[in-house]
């Protein structure tokens, strides 16, 4: 069996140091490259893609997740991890809706690290177990948003934004008789009764954060 090639991109050399020895108890696996950050990642995909890509979110130049996207769109065949210290609903909501395959917390590495590379190896999606909570309560919120068209999801962004009526019709193209009806639409389909209460879901589900 060939060798599984892992590239592995993160601002601190001494974690890539750690990660390395950690990913080499595995025979089968070799790590072909090293990036400092999202864009010299890129430059070294263009020469030689690897299997997987193990990178974090919080990176100079072009940050993991614009790099996530980057990769999906040029390489869709490349795996991606997420190795990061970030915990927040909003980062890995972003990371597995761009293309990762996994989402492991630096905290998690030391035993999880090989098991995330041999689960996505073999097809599946990883996520740390410090974050079995959080994906349970991701899930729920993921399961309401879903019952949302994609142009009640944007009238209700613009509201979160703090945007009027007019102002959405304007940014949408349509009439603010259309605006309200998508209004009322997604209140009935929240169970949501005022514009107050709308508008308290809208921002503690993250309608605020640009997750296209």
């Amino acid at each position: 069996m060939d060798a599984y090639t892992i590239v592995l991109a993160d601002d601190h050399m001494m974690f890539r140091e750690g990660v390395k020895r950690i990913i080499e108890q595995s025979q089968d696996v070799c790590i072909t490259g090293e990036a400092n950050d999202g864009l010299e990642l890129l430059d070294f995909l263009k020469k030689s893609p690897p299997d997987l890509v193990i990178l974090d979110i919080s990176m100079p130049n072009l940050r993991g997740l614009e790099a996530i996207k980057e990769i999906k769109r040029g390489y869709p065949q490349v795996k991606i991890l997420v190795l990061t210290m970030h915990k927040k609903k909003e980062f890995i909501r972003q990371a597995l809706s761009s293309g990762a395959d996994g989402f492991l917390l630096k905290e998690d590495a030391g035993g999880e690290l090989i098991r995330a590379v041999q689960l996505i190896r073999k097809g599946g999606k990883y996520i740390s177990p410090l974050l079995a909570t959080m994906m349970a309560s991701l899930a729920v919120e993921q399961g309401q948003a879903e019952i949302l068209t994609i142009r009640e999801r944007e009238v209700l962004k613009l509201l979160a934004e703090g945007k009027r009526t007019e102002e959405i019709a304007a940014v949408l193209h349509i009439s603010p008789h259309t605006v309200r009806r998508h209004r009322y639409n997604i209140m009935e389909k929240l169970d949501i009764n005022n514009l107050a209460d709308l508008l308290k879901y809208a921002i503690s589900h993250h309608y605020l954060v640009d997750f296209s």
